[in-house]
């Protein structure tokens, strides 16, 4: 069987709303004989089989797969070994915490190494490496399900803001009083 059509077998056995984001090597396990894998997922793109969403990760577009979440999938993803949680302008913005909403960008602290990923259209990833251990930070993070990921809570993200030297300036310390005594 060709390589496209083994693909798309198994995506359309494995896949489902919950589970349509996928890194090239969970891609390339479905197909275990192709010797090709970055041909084949390039074809699968053209095809329109999959999107790429950025270097190493891929979309497989069901009609009632959201995107809201996408680019949180997507970091999770790409760092699936390190340790990360959602924080910063994303926490604070989805608290009403700045008035400024970050659009198509989303901020992630990871003990990997700080970088920004463009996934096109959908937007930015930017990872901020932080030293901090698991344990000391745990009871300041909650699950998103929605995300697949850790998500700081208001303090522990004015916390990261502090220590990355970001700007507090947009953030109403009123409503932050209010929200964290």
């Amino acid at each position: 069987m060709q390589p496209l059509r083994q693909l798309d077998r198994a995506l359309r056995r494995l896949a489902d709303r919950d589970h349509c984001v996928f890194a090239a090597s969970d891609l390339a396990a479905a197909v275990p004989e192709c010797r090709h894998v970055a041909g084949l997922l390039s074809r699968a793109s053209k095809t329109g089989l999959l999107t790429r969403v950025c270097r190493g990760i891929y979309l497989y577009p069901l009609p009632d797969y959201s995107t809201g979440h996408l680019l949180f999938h997507a970091a999770a993803r790409l760092r699936a070994s390190e340790f990360n949680y959602i924080s910063l302008e994303t926490v604070l913005s989805d608290a009403g915490v700045i008035s400024q909403l970050p659009i198509n960008w989303i901020s992630i602290m990871t003990s990997g190494r700080s970088h920004v990923v463009d996934c096109g259209g959908y937007g930015h990833i930017e990872f901020v490496h932080t030293a901090q251990r698991p344990d000391n930070v745990a009871r300041e993070l909650t699950y998103d399900p929605a995300c697949r990921l850790w998500r700081a809570s208001i303090r522990q993200a004015l916390r990261d803001m502090k220590a990355t030297r970001r700007s507090l300036e947009l953030v109403d310390q009123e409503l932050v009083n209010e929200l964290v005594s």
